[in-house]
């Protein structure tokens, strides 16, 4: 929070305040850059990728799909610089594996294993770095996923945080399966896979030490489970018998998935919508919000659809799939939320809008960048 220093002409005068929406034709980095959101957007577009040059070949997802010898593989990298590092149902551990095996989940792919490189602050507690990696094993257990290789350094006392960690993963996808956000089509149905907004809110509530009567954990968990119903479900060789997704005559009623972090369900439908040029209508009064999520960003004067999710997805399914695909994702434990919430239009190409309460319609736009920074 900025300091209050003094007075000029009695406008108030702060310290050590940085505006939360700068100037995009900023010549240095600022933190919007980090956020997932347009001015990421821009980093990586006028940036990295004419640096890299022919080098470069990326499809701008969370993950790349690979096909090596005839095998289809999915390829992802994060690095996770939440703070704090322990927060209501979670910490940076399990955010580390659960963020990377949800993104190559995002694709389609089983993931199978990871790396994970830790940068480690001087002056660390060894028994903090031991809880962090603790949490990091447990979750990869839980996922069914192997840590196969991984870095450690050391960085100078004041020139970190505590602990950052990247990790890198790889994962299989079965013949026939294709998700990426280019099929979006006008008529598919979007659906959210729960309540969004808890990761968002329960690292705020720790960070800011705020209480909204309610503790508010963080929704981190790995989907690749979930995704694999879904598929299931929404294949057509299965004819909704549990025949294996992705045989080689399936047609996936399945074109899109995307989990909401960094920027909320609002960052993901605008990228959705802008790369198959559809545009995207939803009904703002089917969005699961829970109490204390709205409760806290009534507050606060968040909207909940920027906030971020670590455990959650929005997916985009054939019409004549979507209630087959929404019955196999409420009958799993981690979609037992889950809601119709919209659909792709060829109204506003690129678009994004939402009809609210009231009966009126709102554009939710991309945003520049986070509204809160370092929330993984």
């Amino acid at each position: 929070m900025p300091d209050i220093i003094g007075t000029d002409s009695g406008a108030v005068v702060f310290e050590n305040w940085v505006c939360p929406m700068p100037l995009r034709d900023s010549p240095n980095i600022v933190m919007g850059h980090g956020g997932g959101g347009a001015m990421s957007g821009e980093l990586i577009e006028h940036l990295f990728l004419p640096a890299f040059g022919s080098a470069a070949e990326a499809g701008l997802g969370d993950s790349a799909v690979l096909t090596l010898d005839g095998a289809r593989l999915a390829f992802s990298t994060d690095s996770f610089v939440v703070k704090p590092l322990m927060f209501p149902g979670g910490s940076i551990g399990d955010l580390a594996v659960n963020g990377t095996v949800n993104d190559i989940a995002m694709s389609g792919a089983r993931p199978v294993a990871l790396s994970t490189a830790f940068i480690l602050e001087e002056g660390t507690p060894l028994v903090r770095i031991a809880e962090v990696a603790s949490a990091m094993g447990t979750a990869a257990l839980g996922a069914g996923v192997k840590l196969v290789t991984g870095d450690t350094k050391v960085v100078d006392a004041g020139h970190g945080d505590g602990i950052f960690i990247n990790t890198a993963g790889i994962g299989i996808l079965d013949p026939g399966v294709d998700i990426r956000p280019e099929l979006a089509r006008p008529g598919d149905i979007v659906l959210v896979s729960g309540e969004i907004g808890l990761h968002g809110v329960a690292v705020m509530s720790c960070r800011e030490g705020l209480e909204f009567g309610t503790t508010v954990c963080s929704d981190t968990a790995p989907l690749h489970g979930l995704v694999a119903a879904m598929l299931s479900a929404g294949t057509a060789a299965g004819n909704g018998n549990g025949s294996a997704a992705g045989s080689d005559n399936a047609t996936s009623g399945v074109h899109v998935l995307r989990d909401p972090t960094r920027g909320g369900v609002a960052a993901s439908l605008n990228e959705i919508a802008r790369a198959a040029q559809v545009g995207i209508a939803l009904e703002e009064s089917r969005i699961p919000i829970p109490a204390g999520v709205r409760d806290a960003c009534g507050l606060l004067g968040l909207d909940p659809l920027y906030v971020a999710n670590e455990g959650k997805l929005v997916a985009f399914v054939a019409p004549e799939y979507a209630d087959r695909v929404l019955a196999a994702m409420r009958a799993h434990p981690l979609g037992a939320h889950a809601e119709m919430i919209g659909r792709c239009v060829t109204e506003h190409p690129g678009m994004v809008t939402a009809r609210t309460a009231l009966g009126g319609t709102r554009v939710v736009d991309l945003p520049a960048g986070e509204q809160l920074p370092r929330i993984c």
